[in-house]
């Protein structure tokens, strides 16, 4: 990991806490650094799930460019009983995204049939072989989730087939767009939504949220009554599995989607977070981030991801608990297979010109499913742009999964390299193509470049950005109370970090393989600590006790039935250096 650095916030003025009576002042100064400095706009962060503003679910999804043309053909499918095929991903947002909108759609009345491509032998997005199966079975309308915004051919060859076509994505988007029915998509120019960073679960649902409001206009004949709130726990579980930002109403949707998913009543989500997450971990974005989104995203990437759709939609109980066991049992081999390979892809980045400003490493050894998994690994170790790729030799192309850093858009930088790819999409920090094993070479030469000009004159230190210095003893229940109430934290709404300076280590320890327990103390209070994923800075408190600087989030844990405050390290300095 290389040595990060320290970026604390300024404080803000004496007179900004006052604003705030009933706050404390570290959530004052969290405040000053979120841009919130009036009362009303404080009160509305903290209390997300009333501040839609008096919409219910968000704002008039009829601002989205194509949601009227798309509702009107889809309330005419299902007004004269035709066919709509729910065409989705296969990671854990594009599953959530098929569940949410075919149980929306079958509500309403409609024949909805879900269809999710093969990572292997399909690849991401639409697929003329798929849209010829769909309209073999009767299919008249394919609604895209999660995908599509650049498989122009393939909507144009669909269109060709007698489909109407409807895309949803949240993608960005490329110089032309689909030539579809209705393209749904906020990141496209001149659309009038005013929230463009949806997930494609968000869109899924601004969709069913538009079938609804023209429902309450003209009902449908044979449609039931569709409770919007009762999807919010999939708009939930695939926003933050995609590392969207939570920020505006995505953070509305996951709060509120967080408190329907602790009770859900969906019998696959209930059997994977007792296996998962266990029965008394506490529902937040971290438990979706470490425990249900990995073992979704497993099924696509080691077998077929309909197996977490199933798990999502089954009614039975006893059907969920073989899912959930055979999603546990997948992950673990992704766990196995990406250690694995990570250290093969380490091995080839040794091997690199050190002044490579973008890491590429591939192997046909590496599974398509987990080149992403490595690519994070690659852009975790060095804080540069990373591309793990595996070669299909038999079809003569290589694809490739990359993982940036915030310095270095790797969209813009696919998109400069299009002439050179098959296909590529994604966004500024995740993105995938196909490139012709003979272009690999010249791709290979023009993102060196690229990168070396956008990052060649910056000093590239992965940086902790600390929210205030404070005292140990300024931490307690209260203070965790209210910083509850900031969450959900995750991408775009980070958990408030804390410096504390000459505290004592009075005791350290390896926990498994990766993770040192401490003991600290400021002399007046000993608190318990965790380091997680840091078990290199074990050699350096010796010998014990040891004075340090120490970076940190305040957290609870639950030990022998007990709550109690526990500090969960990011990073620590030996005082006197």
């Amino acid at each position: 990991m290389p040595k990060r650095r320290w970026l604390t916030a300024p404080t803000a003025p004496s007179t900004f806490s006052a604003r705030f009576p009933q706050f404390p002042p570290l959530i004052a100064q969290i405040f000053f650094n979120r841009g919130i400095t009036t009362l009303d706009e404080a009160n509305r962060f903290v209390g997300a799930s009333d501040a839609l503003d008096g919409h219910a679910f968000g704002d008039d999804p009829f601002k989205m460019n194509g949601m009227t043309c798309a509702v009107e053909r889809i309330r005419r499918a299902i007004s004269d009983g035709e066919a709509i095929a729910v065409y989705g991903d296969f990671d854990a947002d594009g599953v959530c995204s098929t569940a949410l909108l075919t149980q929306a759609l079958k509500t309403l009345g409609a024949k909805a049939l879900p269809y999710i491509p093969h990572r292997i032998n399909e690849g991401y997005g639409l697929n003329d072989d798929a849209l010829k199966e769909l309209k073999s079975k009767g299919v008249r309308v394919v609604v895209t989730v999660d995908c599509g915004i650049r498989s122009l051919a393939e909507v144009d060859n669909g269109t060709a087939l007698g489909l109407d076509m409807i895309v949803t994505d949240h993608h960005s988007c490329g110089k032309e767009l689909p030539r579809a029915v209705a393209v749904i998509n906020p990141k496209q120019d001149g659309d009038g939504y005013p929230f463009q960073e949806f997930a494609g679960v968000g869109i899924a649902f601004k969709l069913a949220q538009a079938l609804t409001t023209a429902q309450h206009v003209e009902p449908l004949a044979h449609a039931q009554e569709l409770d919007l709130d009762a999807l919010l726990d999939l708009v939930a579980l695939g926003t933050v599995a995609d590392l969207v930002p939570l920020v505006g109403e995505n953070r509305v949707l996951v709060k509120r989607g967080l408190a329907r998913l602790s009770k859900t009543e969906r019998p696959g989500l209930v059997a994977m977070m007792q296996q998962a997450a266990g029965k008394n971990r506490s529902m937040n974005a971290g438990t979706i981030g470490f425990f249900l989104g990995p073992r979704l995203n497993a099924a696509g990437r080691i077998e077929h991801a309909r197996t977490a759709y199933k798990l999502l939609t089954t009614h039975y109980p006893g059907e969920a608990e073989q899912l959930a066991a055979q999603l546990e049992t997948t992950n673990r081999e992704r766990q196995k297979l990406t250690d694995e390979m990570t250290q093969k892809a380490r091995e080839m980045v040794a091997a690199l010109p050190q002044d490579d400003f973008i890491l590429i490493a591939g192997s046909p050894d590496f599974p398509e499913g987990i080149i992403g998994l490595i690519a994070s690994k690659m852009q975790e170790d060095a804080y540069r742009p990373a591309i793990a790729m595996t070669h299909q030799l038999d079809k003569g192309k290589m694809r490739g999964s990359a993982r940036s850093i915030p310095e270095f858009s790797i969209i813009a930088a696919l998109d400069e390299c299009a002439d050179l790819l098959e296909r590529h999409g994604g966004h500024a920090a995740a993105a995938g193509f196909t490139v012709k094993i003979e272009n690999f070479d010249a791709l290979h030469a023009r993102l060196k470049n690229i990168a070396k000009r956008e990052l060649g004159q910056l000093e590239l230190t992965p940086t902790i950005s600390i929210d205030a210095e404070a005292s140990l003893s300024d931490m307690n229940w209260k203070l965790l109370e209210h910083l509850d109430q900031l969450a959900p934290y995750g991408y775009g709404n980070r958990e408030p970090i804390f410096l504390s300076r000459n505290v004592l280590v009075k005791a350290a320890r390896l926990v498994g393989t990766e993770h040192i327990a401490l003991t600290v103390s400021d002399g007046i209070i000993v608190w318990d600590a965790i380091a997680f994923r840091q078990k290199d800075i074990l050699p350096h408190l010796a010998p014990l006790p040891k004075q340090v600087d120490v970076v940190y989030n305040l957290a609870s844990k639950v030990w022998q039935n007990e709550p109690r405050l526990q500090l969960e390290v990011k990073d620590l300095r030996i005082s006197d250096l």
